[in-house]
This record gives structure tokens, sequence and C-alpha cells, in this order.
């Protein structure tokens, strides 16, 4: 529900919880929104479990904050958001938000170390690194929930599939290969890993999502994640075969 907010009174009511055990924070939120809106708010705290139970069966409502704007509930938060024509997320909507977030960071990580170290953001080491930490942070997703994620992992690994074990392996792997590549050290150990990882997991990949023509969610960044398997998850796995490959190369002084 959206409503063009210049031509109604600029008065809200405001219920929300404000215990000494907890405060709200979707009423905190609504009041913040509101106050951003232009808003003046009649605040209402509902300060004990007993008046809170009181006011939901009054208005038959089974969550707080409830916002009232003319008389007319609004509702909670999201509605509210919606009610100021703002986009609310569904729970089950696919998004780049975690990629774009790590990928980002990453870069920006790498660039600063690069001027620190070498006092130019134009090194060939910041594009290792930018590599290297954002393997770091995606295995850092994987590893908040390793059960979750070697159960997603599950849906299109070809060798998860055959050996299950390896769900729980390989975020482990993955966050090894990085740190060490991180830090430029023990090439025998990081690339060998980075790049079986990476050729197992771009195959997967490849064959689920442009062979298979599945669409299932991308364990890159977690198990919980609404990322849809695809272009970032083979962007994940190649960047480690290329790693895996370029880095002893460098080692060598091929390169």
């Amino acid at each position: 529900m959206t409503r063009d907010t210049n031509s109604t009174p600029k008065t809200a009511v405001l219920y929300r919880m404000v215990m000494e055990e907890h405060v709200c924070p979707y009423g905190l939120k609504s009041k913040d929104l509101l106050e951003r809106e232009g808003y003046a708010i009649d605040d209402r705290p509902l300060k004990t479990r007993e008046e809170t139970e009181v006011f939901m069966e009054e208005y038959g409502v089974e969550t707080t904050p409830q916002t009232f704007i003319d008389d007319e509930r609004i509702g909670g938060y999201d509605a509210l958001r919606e009610f100021f024509g703002q986009d609310v997320k569904d729970d089950d909507e696919t998004t780049y938000q975690p990629v774009i977030a790590i990928f980002a960071v990453a870069f920006l990580m790498a660039l600063g170390l690069s001027w620190a170290f070498y006092g130019s953001i134009l090194t060939l080491r910041a594009f290792e690194w930018f590599i290297a930490i954002s393997m770091c942070f995606l295995a850092v997703q994987k590893l908040q929930d390793v059960e979750t994620f070697s159960t997603m992992f599950l849906n299109y690994d070809l060798l998860a599939r055959k050996w299950v074990r390896y769900g729980y392996v390989y975020p482990f792997g993955e966050a090894l290969a990085g740190i060490l590549m991180v830090a430029g050290a023990l090439v025998w150990i990081s690339a060998p890993v980075a790049f079986f990882i990476g050729t197992v997991g771009a195959v997967s990949v490849f064959k689920a999502v442009y062979i298979d023509k599945r669409e299932i969610k991308c364990a890159c960044v977690g198990g919980g994640s609404n990322v849809p398997l695809g272009f970032v998850s083979l962007t994940e796995n190649l960047m480690m075969i290329f790693m895996g490959i370029w880095m002893p190369a460098r080692a060598m002084g091929l390169f």
C-alpha cells in the first residue's frame, strides 16, 4: 500500500515495545523512518508483556510495532516501508548483494595493501591480493555454518555427491589457499589446493547451470544465501584455477 504523503497530515501514532529487558528494534526503525518522512509521532510505548498482549488482542494483530496514520492501521515496519513506497525484500528473493559486498571490500583492501607496501595501487600484487582476499571472505561465509553449506553444496557439486565429507573440507581448503596466497607463502600447497577445488567446482557449476539448466541457490557465500547458482560461483572457481596456475608460474620466474 502506497500513498502520496504530501496530501496527508504529518502525524502518526506508533505502538512499540519498550521494556527494561527488551526494546523492539523494529519499533526504533519505524520511529526513525517516520521522523525521516517528516511525521510528528505520538509514541505510545508498550512497557510490559501484559500491556503488549492486551494491545495485540484489541487490534487483532500478532506483532508489534504497529503504526497508525489518519486512524488507519498501516502495520509493522515492512508495511510502513511499503506505505512510503520503499522496496521490501522477500525472504526468498534472489540477491547479489552479499557477493558485491565481498568483492568490493576485497578489492579495496587489495588496493590498500598495495599502497601500503608499494606506494601505488596499480601493482600486480594488488590483483593477486584481490583474488586471495576474496577467497578468504568467501570461505568465512561458508565456515559460519559448515553444516548448512555442505547440505546446499550437495545440490550440485559432483565430488561432494560421491564423497559427502568433501562438502565439509571445501571451505577449509579455500580458506587455507586464500591465506597462503595473501602471504605469498607455501605456493606448493596453496596452488594445488586452489586448482583442485576450483576445477571440480567449475565443472560442477557448468554442468548444473549450463547443461542441466537447473535453477538452484549457490552455496558460494554460505548455506543461507539467496544468490543464484551460475556466473558468481563459476567466477569464484575460475579465479581459484587461475591462481592455482599463476602463483607457481610466477614463483618460478615465468612471469
